[in-house]
């Protein structure tokens, strides 16, 4: 089972829970072991967050309107790119006013999926 890191800000906490709860679910495919930082850590937590995302086989960013304002989760996305950490984006929410129609420039020009449970599926196959 691949260690995948969840990027998410944190106002969509919800959303990382939920996340999470899907591969718990027997009834579909959706297999990993959850390495998203689920607390705030101290001043170097820049230094334990790239240490951590470093040593998952990819991540998944979870995309809202409250990711341009989420600095951390910002952050975590350059460095799954600085890391050439597999990525991939999905959006937090299915309603067309609710997904982001202008994105950050770190993801800027990157695909974002619908969040279902194949596309999640299909790319947890490809980490291996």
């Amino acid at each position: 089972m691949a260690r995948v890191f969840i990027s998410f800000a944190v106002e969509d906490k919800v959303l990382r829970d939920f996340l999470v709860g899907q591969k718990n679910n027997t009834r579909n495919a959706i297999e990993f072991t959850d390495f998203s930082v689920k607390q705030a850590w101290d001043s170097s937590w820049k230094t334990n967050c790239r240490a951590r995302i470093k040593s998952c086989r990819g991540m998944i960013g979870i995309i809202t309107p409250n990711t341009p304002k989420a600095d951390g989760q910002l952050w975590e996305l350059k460095c799954a790119i600085e890391e050439s950490v597999p990525l991939m984006l999905i959006h937090g929410y299915t309603a067309p006013e609710q997904k982001l129609q202008t994105l950050p420039s770190v993801i800027s020009g990157l695909q974002i999926n619908l969040w279902s449970e194949p596309n999640i599926v299909n790319f947890l196959n490809r980490l291996g």
